[in-house]
């Protein structure tokens, strides 16, 4: 029973991964696509066989050609993609009436997309209408959304017809404005909005004494203009104590002080309302306090050496030792090479004193 659930778990998983993985695509919008190559393919062949030898010979089997099954063969055959697995499932399910137009249809009816995709497979509508009767979409469909929208599911047998407003527009036909616009033109069929100015939510003019509201970070001023709050200013002020304040039109942000400060009113070490460790004050500005030059001894260890860095210092072993249970030792290179060198220096002494005996 165990193995069995795990089963139809893995199952389950495996369902789960291929379906948000692979998602259909709209059937308009493979047959659409479809009648692109076809026209592209009508193109490509348009001069094929033609090569401007015996033009009366050439233009008579060019004729020929140009309605024959033979190009119509090769439009086909590139129509799709190999892996477009919709384009090849339509073309496939399809290709009768595909051939029914290429041989019957085609000049009476020479728009290929409304007669195949619109009217005879039935997979798209007329622009502007939407839904398995292809209706009219909200606002009309001449101008769905009065022009200020997109209506979902346009040109399609899907969708429910409903605006989707561009962002200066609200309401289900798209004709009001949205928050931070305002009406410059208004009738029943037509609407158009602009920006507010940027202190006001709502407004009725272009100006921040237009506003009906201001947006936060603003406020409303006796001439009932909205001005700019400057939150750095506020009794409480908005940042860390490590931080200083930038105000902006509408809003504010937190800088980082220095870090040679403790608490500070602007970004550089002369703007510190107290030096941090490791520095001091000098000429109205917090300064580096060169630990390693003070004349008293930070660094105990033998063979040790004081590095400065900015507001400390460290200890390193000097040139030629390391660190070894908390003492600075002499690398072992260097230990072979002192007594290398020492033993060369003993045998050029032990030569010098031989050559004065004799």
């Amino acid at each position: 029973m165990r193995r069995v659930l795990l089963y139809l778990g893995l199952l389950l998983s495996v369902f789960t991964f291929y379906s948000h993985a692979y998602s259909p695509k709209e059937p308009c919008e493979t047959c659409k696509k479809l009648v692109q190559r076809f026209h592209k393919g009508l193109e490509d062949t348009a001069k094929k066989n033609f090569g401007g030898g015996n033009t009366a010979w050439e233009e008579k089997t060019l004729s020929k050609y140009e309605i024959s099954e033979i190009r119509l063969v090769e439009i086909i055959e590139n129509l799709c993609d190999s892996s477009d697995f919709e384009c090849n499932h339509m073309v496939e399910e399809h290709e009768e009436q595909i051939e029914k137009w290429w041989f019957k249809m085609k000049k009476k009816h020479s728009d290929l997309l409304k007669w195949f995709c619109i009217e005879t497979i039935e997979v798209c509508c007329p622009s502007g209408t939407y839904g398995p009767d292809c209706l009219a979409c909200f606002g009309g469909s001449e101008r769905p959304c009065h022009g200020n929208g997109f209506c979902k599911g346009d040109g399609t047998r899907s969708g429910d017809g409903s605006c989707s407003c561009k962002v200066e527009y609200t309401g289900p036909f798209c004709l009001e404005c949205a928050d931070g616009y305002y009406s410059m033109e208004k009738n029943d069929t037509h609407a158009f909005c602009t920006a507010c100015h940027q202190a006001c939510k709502t407004c009725t003019g272009a100006s921040e004494k237009d506003c009906l509201d201001c947006k936060e970070g603003w406020s409303k001023t006796n001439e009932e203009a909205c001005v700019d709050v400057d939150e750095c200013a506020l009794e409480d002020p908005p940042c860390k104590d490590n931080e200083y304040c930038l105000n902006s039109e509408g809003s504010y942000s937190c800088k980082a002080c220095d870090q040679s400060c403790t608490g500070c009113t602007g970004g550089g070490p002369n703007e510190c309302v107290n030096c941090t460790s490791g520095f001091t004050l000098e000429e109205d500005k917090c300064t580096d306090i060169n630990e390693c030059e003070t004349g008293e001894k930070v660094c105990f260890r033998e063979n040790e050496d004081c590095i400065n860095t900015p507001g400390s210092y460290k200890c390193t072993c000097s040139e030629g030792f390391e660190d070894k249970d908390g003492e600075c030792t002499q690398k072992e290179a260097e230990v072979v090479a002192a007594q290398t060198e020492a033993e060369l220096q003993n045998e050029t002494e032990k030569s010098n004193n031989q050559h004065e005996d004799l």
